[in-house]
């Protein structure tokens, strides 16, 4: 596992895929199979995995907290950056900054919370996360409005942010007055687009972003690989190609459930068994599964 601190130019070297977790009928991580997850994305040229809302953390049981952090140090290369996130309760995310200081991890992620919460509690919350981890952190920002920039620009200029994982949904992501508000506090090279390969040339291109997460780049990593590559050369005729072959599974994640639909996605293409679905969620209907195996297999392979 590649524990350096990061930097701008390691952000950029990657698509962060954001993986489901794979757990056995009895709900217990499963080794094996997130490993095989892990190396088919490594296959793929990924070198950045985040674990967070499409492993669905923020249902997991404190208690299996550090068993997750040993599987993700001995399932990842020498050469993969592993992120893991914390949160999204104030309680939850300090008990996990004590385990996590017996491990490498070079940052972790703080999930977001929108309910019993406020700005200056959320920003207090997190500088005291920060000093218990002694690292700087992910700062999600997943809402509108959710952080006054002012703040997270306080945060940046405090040495707390790792980085940021934007990820607010636009009908038109190239119309984003809160983003430009954020980047007048704090560098692009530290922001990455947050909502999968479908806003990630607008972000990238006309916000100057540096990367781009991503849950479909689970299932064919070479092509979500590609089109990074293709936005950062400027040929993005090409980046757009390639995102609308990602767009048939997006669709049917927006639709349906973005969780629920990748985490049988990986599944249906045969990548690894990810197993049930761990509650508060629930299954896929049996009417989706065709038409997800269908998209999933054909995203698959596409080269």
């Amino acid at each position: 596992m590649d524990t350096r601190a990061i930097t701008p130019a390691r952000l950029a070297s990657s698509v962060i895929a954001v993986p489901p977790l794979a757990r056995d009928p009895r709900l217990e991580l499963c080794p094996n199979e997130n490993r095989k997850i892990v190396a088919y994305l490594e296959q793929g040229g990924i070198t950045t995995l985040l674990y967070g809302g499409n492993a669905i953390l923020y249902h997991m049981r404190p208690s299996e907290y550090e068993q997750l952090l040993h599987m993700l140090t001995d399932i990842a290369g020498p050469d993969t950056l592993v992120v893991p996130s914390v949160g999204p309760s104030f309680g939850v995310m300090m008990d996990q900054a004590e385990v996590l200081r017996d491990f490498d991890f070079p940052t972790a992620m703080v999930l977001p919370m929108r309910d019993v919460c406020d700005p200056a509690g959320i920003i207090a919350g997190i500088r005291r996360f920060a000093e218990v981890l002694e690292k700087p952190i992910v700062l999600y920002v997943k809402h509108d409005r959710w952080l006054p920039p002012q703040l997270i620009g306080k945060l940046y200029d405090s040495g707390l942010l790792s980085w940021i994982k934007y990820a607010v949904v636009r009908d038109d992501p190239a119309e984003d007055d809160y983003l430009r508000e954020i980047l007048s506090e704090v560098p692009g090279e530290i922001m990455v687009s947050g909502i999968g390969e479908q806003p990630a040339v607008v972000h990238l291109r006309d916000f100057e972003l540096n990367s781009f997460t991503s849950g479909c780049v689970c299932i064919n990593p070479r092509r979500s690989m590609a089109m990074l590559q293709a936005i950062q050369c400027g040929d993005f005729a090409l980046a757009e190609t390639i995102r609308t072959q990602f767009q048939p599974l997006e669709d049917l994640r927006n639709s349906i459930n973005p969780i629920r639909v990748l985490h049988r996605a990986v599944e249906l293409a045969e990548i690894a068994e990810t197993g049930p679905m761990l509650p508060l969620l629930g299954e896929l209907a049996p009417d989706d599964i065709p038409r997800v195996a269908a998209a999933a297999v054909h995203l698959r392979d596409l080269t």
